[in-house]
Parts: structure tokens; sequence; C-alpha cells
């Protein structure tokens, strides 16, 4: 599969998913108000797209994507994420309404963070907007992919590394019934066995953080 036959198939997944945002959101949890989000925290949510459904079950999870609060004001609090096509904000309303089923999670870190912090957070958000994202999920690539965009965003703010970063031998080790199939499929034949990644179930699972709400 060529590289312009892969970005049509993630192009027209992705605008699947977007043409069910009003019906998930109509479904999203009503308890999750803004107010009550801080700076840094972490938001999880399920992508309803052939790709990141693959990343969920790869890793045993049912998140497959994450964002991080950039600015609380307001009952619609900006999330930062990387995804198809590049780094942005979004509102929390639509970033929970592109969740499958309104499925979303919220973690915080163990460690309070003060103005300096999200100074630094959204100083470290800015620098990477509008970076391209990564489809072949490498943390050394110029480009970005959602869990190594938060990672990197509270680790230049706070110097707490979330997540486990592991090769995708690893990674694929510990699921009993990897779908190789797909994943060949997706890197033209060859697997990158020895391609450091990191996740977003490995950053939801950090011991860095604390899970404040789980709808």
């Amino acid at each position: 599969m060529s590289i312009k036959n892969r970005m049509i198939r993630i192009i027209r997944s992705v605008h699947r998913a977007r043409s069910k945002a009003t019906v998930l959101a109509a479904t999203a949890p009503s308890r999750l108000p803004g107010s009550d989000l801080q700076i840094g925290d972490l938001v999880f949510i399920r992508v309803n797209a052939r790709p990141f459904l693959e990343v969920a079950s790869a890793t045993n999870s049912w998140t497959n994507h994450v964002g991080v609060v950039v600015d609380n004001c307001g009952d619609d609090p900006l999330i930062a994420e990387s995804t198809f096509p590049f780094a942005r904000t979004t509102s929390l309303t639509h970033f929970l309404g592109r969740s499958e089923h309104g499925r979303c999670a919220v973690a915080r870190l163990i460690v309070p963070l003060n103005d300096t912090h999200h100074r630094a957070l959204k100083t470290a958000v800015v620098h990477r907007l509008g970076t391209f994202y990564d489809t072949g999920f490498n943390i050394r690539s110029r480009r970005q992919f959602c869990s190594r965009f938060v990672r990197e965003v509270i680790d230049e703010a706070t110097n707490i590394q979330l997540g486990e970063v592991e090769t995708f031998a690893t990674l694929l080790r510990h699921n009993a019934e990897p779908n190789l199939a797909f994943w060949q499929l997706w890197y033209f034949g060859r697997i990158p066995w020895k391609r450091w990644t990191v996740t977003p179930a490995s950053l939801l699972r950090s011991p860095y953080v604390r899970v404040i709400f789980d709808s």
C-alpha cells in the first residue's frame, strides 16, 4: 500500500468517526464539568477509527487517544492534542464528542502544579502546535502522535516522565492475540519491531497520575 493510499484511508476513517460527533456528543458524560478540570489534566478517549481501535487492542486497553488540558477558563476548557493531520487545540466538548459512546477518563498528576508549571506547559504546547501527525508512532520522529505529545509537554513543564517507552516487540509481546496482519499491512509488510514508542494506555497506567474521573 502506497503512502498516498494509506493517508486516504486514514482521512476517510477519521471523517467517518467525526460524522458521528453529534450523536456521540449527546451520549457524552454530563458529569464532567469543565470547571473541575485543571491545567495539566490528561483526558483519555476512544476514537472510533480503525488504526486507533487497533492501538487500543494492542495495548489491552479501551483508550486509544489522549490530550492535555491547556486552558480551563470558562465551562469548555481547551484540550491540546496531537491528532491527524497536525497538533492543535480543541474544546473539551468537541474532544469528548469524538469518543465512542462518549467514553472518557481524566487523570491528574499526583504532584500539584503551580503557575510556573502552567506557563511552562502552555509554552511547550505552543511550540508543538502545527506539527504533523506521525502515522508510524515513532517516538524519535520529527512528527508527533498523541501520547508522545502529552508525555513531552508534561515532561518539559514538570520534569515528570509519564508512560513507558518501549519497543514494538515488547508492546506486542504483552498482548495474547496481537493483530499482526493489520500491523504488517500498516507497515508495508515489515513491522518495525525495534522502534520505540509510547501509548495512551501506558500514560493512563503511570504511577505519577491518579484517575479522578472515569465514565
